[in-house]
């Protein structure tokens, strides 16, 4: 796979308008009369809804993917997947805003791992407004080997700490095809359970790693009100699926918030370390 490091240095540029009809969107999904985001505001995260991929028809694998090539490396290995991100806000972004994004390919790390070959993509992001740049984003993408008969399960890892916040989310398709819908998602581990089963060897829809990392964003937000967040990183440790429960959780420290999301076995699926300032 060595000569997928001629990736390396590629880079590409978007241009988008922060348009309030997604943050309506997302804030219906998140369940939300009022959100808890500065009313005219990107919310933390929310500009996942913009620079949405506009691949043809025709040029759409059979994952629900743009064919592989092109910007992102040509990686033969069936499985992708969001594995995390670093991210500083720098300033808001408003709502009606023209934004633009610069994105570059910074590292790709082919390896063996337990469960066979994987590819490690580091994408950095760089979000910006007629003021500046934005958002500074770090976006690590895995690619893995299509599951096998008798493969062993992601070992657990229980949570470190004790939770202060709380709030149990039952998965569902409804709430995953809307974030799909939102993020013009077509990958079909989210909404296809025959796809998901029979080709890729998953026991239920896939719920998303962004949407995960979103809805932690959310439960800080619930619980500070009024508080800006100027940093956030996040790792997937075990993936989720729309058969079972999961519970977000979040405890405060002193620069912002530490926050987990748990299986319904109790494991976690996905660590955060949050920081912030009060206003």
């Amino acid at each position: 796979m060595d000569h997928l490091r001629d990736w390396i240095g590629r880079s590409e540029s978007a241009e988008d308008v922060a348009a309030p009809a997604a943050l309506t969107g997302l804030a219906a999904m998140l369940d939300h009369d009022n959100p808890p985001w500065p009313a005219g505001e990107v919310p933390p995260l929310g500009h996942w809804l913009y620079f949405l991929p506009k691949a043809l028809q025709r040029d759409i694998a059979e994952d629900g993917h743009p064919h592989k090539g092109g910007f992102l490396p040509p990686v033969e290995l069936p499985r992708r997947m969001w594995a995390g991100d670093t991210l500083t806000f720098h300033r808001p972004i408003r709502s009606g805003e023209a934004i633009t994004r610069r994105s570059t390919i910074e590292e790709v790390t082919p390896k063996e791992g337990r469960s066979g070959r994987m590819v490690f993509v580091k994408v950095r992001h760089e979000i910006s407004t007629a003021a500046g740049v934005a958002i500074t984003e770090f976006h690590d993408i895995v690619y893995r080997e299509a599951a096998k008969p008798g493969d062993a399960p992601v070992p657990g890892e229980r949570p470190a700490g004790e939770a202060v916040w709380q709030r149990r989310i039952q998965p569902d398709p409804v709430l995953l095809f809307r974030y799909s819908a939102l993020t013009f998602n077509g990958h079909r581990i989210h909404y296809d359970r025959d796809y998901c089963r029979d080709v890729e060897g998953y026991p239920g829809l896939v719920f998303h790693g962004p949407l995960s990392a979103t809805m932690l964003m959310d439960l800080f937000l619930r619980e500070n009100p009024g508080v800006r967040v100027t940093g956030f990183r996040f790792r997937a440790k075990r993936p989720l699926f729309d058969i079972h429960p999961l519970t977000l959780c979040g405890a405060p420290t002193a620069t912002g918030a530490t926050l987990w999301v748990t299986d319904h076995e109790g494991f976690v699926a996905m660590s955060a370390e949050l920081e912030a300032e009060r206003s």
